[in-house]
């Protein structure tokens, strides 16, 4: 239970609520030893009774309106910093409070800086100006390229660069629906006609009054040339071709044999037109017709064991007529023998066998590692063919009778039978060959620097050592030209490192 407060004590806290004491509530309950509720409580008591008024409410700093603050300013501009202080109790403010005001007042009547005189943001201004073009620019870009991209799937026949071509009416409102199509998806109509294969002239002239029209040279009159055949001549050319006398001769032949005679009908070449012109002019030879082979694919290397070059070769023995038989597997990156081989016959379930051996040994199963050869038989073999897709070996063949379509295989044949040590009177047996073969390998991808890798080893170019050397040897001849600047006239040798290998390359390729 609280203990009662003597009434001494209630009479004395009322006493110094009042003036002219006005202790703080606060201040009160410590002297007295009481609870700050209960000298409030007191003080309600003394208001109910009309001896104290009611407290006016605080007003809050953010209370004051800009005349009041701009007034505060004004009346405390010529006040000490001791006057200040004494000012801002009686006002309830705080100090600091009024020199933000103060300062804030000086700056609103400072003349603003515009971009005109400021260069700072008059840089920024421009600087955005020109980001803005730029992005405005690449949008634009990315949009025509979006348009010409959808435009060139729609249409997949592009018309291509010949003139004078025939396009039907249909073909023309086809091609003018899509480039107008490109053209609102933000592409330029010249790219857009460029895209389908035709000029923007063109499809201009096939608009009349914005309307397409047909092509009428389809249509249109064309006289007859003054030189033209008569049907009567056209006839008797007919007639010699097929009489007995020049039944199986050719118009080259049936021409000359006519002028012998004294007579003259037409040349050659127009008796070959009206033998076409009527059907008469099948093949009859007993020979087959020229066969055209195309060139075989661009291949290219960025590393070992991604193209190989392979073929077999020759060696003589010492009995006049017997030869052996040298199987070689090339990387033509780094042109190291990856695989070598003699044997007696030429045989593709013999050349399969290394096949399988080299792959295993450079463990490049299923890489799809380029084989190119040229058109022999063990080359084409079943055998060998099955080996290959077994292994993952994409094959590449050359033209028949084009030697230089395999030219890294022939080079090494070159070089194999000039080297030193070629034995000239040849091998006395298949063991003797198999080891002179295998010296030759070792000197060849170990010691031999080769001219067409920078003079680097075979090996080291396979394993990727080549880089570092060349870049050394760079190194030296900097330094040398440093050293000795006067005897070097044009810039060092070349030692850039070779990063593609190519065989049989497109002429922008080579």
């Amino acid at each position: 239970m609280v203990a009662a407060i003597d009434i001494k004590v209630k009479e004395q806290a009322k006493l110094w609520l009042l003036p002219p004491y006005n202790y703080s509530l606060r201040q009160i309950a410590k002297e007295l030893d009481v609870g700050s509720s209960t000298v409030s409580d007191w003080k309600q008591e003394l208001i109910a009774e009309g001896k104290m008024e009611q407290d006016k409410a605080v007003k809050q700093i953010n209370d004051f309106t800009a005349e009041q603050i701009f007034g505060f300013v004004i009346e405390t501009a010529t006040m000490s910093e001791r006057e200040l202080a004494e000012y801002c109790r009686q006002k309830g403010l705080f100090v600091e409070q009024v020199k933000e005001w103060r300062v804030a007042s000086i700056q609103a009547h400072q003349p603003k800086s515009t971009v005109k005189h400021d260069p700072e943001k008059r840089h920024d201004k421009r600087r955005i100006k020109q980001l803005e073009k730029e992005l405005a620019r690449k949008y634009k870009a990315l949009a025509e390229t979006a348009a010409l991209l959808v435009l060139r799937e729609k249409f997949n026949a592009v018309l291509g660069q010949q003139r004078g071509r025939l396009i039907p009416l249909l073909a023309r409102q086809r091609i003018a629906d899509l480039i107008e199509e490109a053209v609102a998806s933000g592409a330029r109509k010249l790219k857009a006609c460029s895209t389908v294969g035709i000029s923007i002239r063109t499809l201009q002239r096939w608009s009349i009054d914005g309307e397409l029209t047909e092509d009428l040279r389809a249509t249109a009159y064309r006289p007859d040339p003054s030189n033209k055949l008569s049907d009567e001549e056209q006839q008797n050319i007919l007639d010699v071709c097929n009489s007995p006398e020049f039944a199986g001769l050719t118009p080259n032949q049936i021409v000359p044999e006519l002028a012998d005679l004294g007579v003259y009908i037409a040349s050659e070449a127009t008796f070959y037109r009206v033998l076409k012109a009527n059907n008469l002019l099948a093949n009859r030879k007993r020979s087959k017709t020229n066969r055209r082979y195309h060139k075989p694919a661009a291949q290219k290397a960025c590393a070992a064991n991604q193209v190989w070059t392979w073929d077999i070769s020759y060696l003589p023995s010492v009995i006049k007529g017997k030869h052996f038989y040298l199987y070689l597997i090339m990387d033509i990156y780094s042109r190291k023998i990856v695989g070598a081989e003699v044997y007696e016959q030429e045989l593709g379930e013999l050349a399969a066998e290394l096949l399988q051996r080299t792959v295993w040994a450079e463990k490049c199963v299923n890489n799809d590692v380029v084989l190119h050869s040229d058109n022999g038989a063990p080359m084409r073999c079943f055998t060998m063919r099955a080996k290959m897709q077994d292994l993952g070996i994409i094959s590449s063949y050359s033209r028949p009778r084009v030697s230089n379509d395999n030219p890294y295989s022939e080079s090494l044949f070159k070089t194999v039978k000039y080297c030193p040590q070629w034995p000239k009177q040849g091998f006395a047996d298949i063991s003797d060959v198999r080891n002179w073969v295998d010296n030759f390998v070792q000197w060849y991808n170990l010691e031999h620097k080769h001219s067409g890798i920078k003079y680097v080893t075979p090996t080291q170019r396979h394993e990727g050592l080549d880089g570092e050397i060349l870049e050394n040897r760079k190194t030296v001849y900097q330094k040398a030209k440093e050293d000795n600047p006067n005897r070097w006239s044009k810039e060092i040798r070349d030692w850039e490192f070779i990063e593609e290998v190519h065989l049989n390359p497109d002429k922008k390729a080579a």
